[in-house]
């Protein structure tokens, strides 16, 4: 995501995306801010949580032992 709110790849229309993919039956969405290192957490239904500072992100029961570590994403 990049931080201005400008064309395809601003926040907003990233999260019009993803609320689509959950609208259409999407079980679990990570919206990545890099500039932030934040992650929105959009799951099947209800309200995306932010996390800030992340450095790990764990799909839990939906996908087991899928983990991805966000320390080397960040430096890019």
């Amino acid at each position: 995501a990049s931080p201005g709110d400008e064309g395809p790849r601003g926040l907003t229309a990233l999260r019009r995306k993803m609320e689509r993919y959950q609208a259409n039956g999407a079980q679990l969405g990570w919206l990545l801010i890099p500039e932030e290192q934040a992650v929105e957490v959009w799951p099947a239904s209800g309200t995306p949580q932010c996390i800030e500072a992340a450095t790990q992100l764990d799909a839990g029961e939906l996908f087991p032992g899928l983990v991805i570590e966000l320390q080397e994403i960040w430096q890019v």
